[in-house]
């Protein structure tokens, strides 16, 4: 009886797909990776960060984010705090246009070259946008900081102005794959979704999409979610880790495991080669600081400082002080004008 050949080893298979002609991964050999063991981990985050040196090289984006409207979102994101239709702790508020202008100077003094404005709502509204035209203006004349802003789903109209207002980057999730996504959203669709991103790329701004892992998804919907983003191509992808929130549908869902953690940042590096894979909510209790530095070694090159949306994040210097011990040098503004 003829035995079967063995299969080959998919970490073999992608140093020379990814590394090596900088291909990323299909979403069958994304599952893959992620269904390795853990004692495999080391020799994929060593990959990874291989794949993320050539393709992108060393330097690390860093980044600053602020809400500008925060809480009662009409949404029902099954992981997030600001909707108000759950029972959170999150209550509504808005920001002035000094104290949008002194955070964006405080992240700057980071050595950020990106500063995102966010809002809890499901699109913006005429006040709102007013809001964002004179806070984005406010900002420019006093502070040498990309701007780019989070503000739900956006009309053909509103993405007109906010590429005149000169936003650089627009930031908005798909969250999960496209199989999952009815089990954490049911007011509007995946697709509402992908059509903003459309709309953002054909405007001639970068668009910024991600998700948050850890939402009871399967490693079959994580490869999925990967392969939906790199059909999309987003510029830069923000990964989150799900930090259960208090009031909400998945405030009692378990931690996502580090390993866990840490191999799905090698696999989305794997699968998305020449991408800006940003470190971002939920790292600090999911990885903790030992998986900061071995995510930034296996795979991510960009970082959001400081505090989140309605979670503590780490302090700054933590981050930069890491950045400097791994000889990671931070991006310059320069560059990415």
């Amino acid at each position: 009886m003829t035995q079967a050949p063995a299969r080959t080893d998919i970490l073999t298979i992608a140093r020379d797909q990814v590394l090596d002609r900088g291909e990323g991964l299909t979403q069958d050999q994304t599952l893959q990776v992620l269904q390795l063991p853990d004692d495999r981990l080391e020799d994929l985050l060593a990959l990874a960060h291989e794949v993320r040196m050539k393709w992108c090289g060393p330097e690390v984006e860093v980044e600053g984010i602020i809400s500008l409207k925060t809480g009662g979102c009409p949404e029902d994101c099954h992981f997030c705090s600001q909707s108000g239709l759950f029972q959170s702790p999150v209550r509504a508020a808005w920001l002035d246009i000094p104290s949008l202008v002194e955070a964006a100077k405080q992240t700057a003094k980071t050595g950020a070259t990106e500063f995102c404005i966010v809002a809890a709502v499901r699109g913006p509204d005429e006040r709102l946008m007013a809001q964002v035209a004179a806070g984005v203006e406010a900002i420019r004349n006093e502070v040498d900081i990309q701007v780019a802003c989070s503000l739900g789903m956006l009309n053909q109209d509103q993405v007109d102005q906010l590429a005149a207002m000169g936003v650089h980057r627009y930031n908005h999730n798909l969250e999960t794959s496209k199989s999952y996504f009815p089990n954490v959203v049911t007011t509007h669709s995946w697709e509402e979704r992908w059509d903003t991103l459309r709309m953002v790329r054909e405007a001639g701004m970068e668009v910024c999409c991600g998700g948050i892992l850890g939402m009871g998804e399967t490693l079959e919907q994580r490869a999925e979610f990967a392969a939906n983003l790199a059909e999309l191509e987003p510029d830069e992808v923000p990964l989150n880790f799900l930090n259960p929130r208090p009031g909400t549908p998945f405030g009692d869902l378990d931690v996502l495991p580090a390993a866990d953690a840490l191999r799905a940042v090698a696999a989305f590096r794997l699968a998305l080669p020449r991408t800006m894979l940003r470190f971002a909510g939920g790292r600090e209790i999911t990885l903790g600081d030992l998986g900061a530095k071995q995510g930034i070694l296996g795979g991510i090159n960009a970082v959001i400082v400081g505090n989140y949306l309605t979670t503590l994040g780490r302090p700054a210097e933590s981050d930069l002080d890491l950045l400097g011990e791994l000889q990671m040098p931070i991006k310059a503004l320069n560059e990415t004008i």
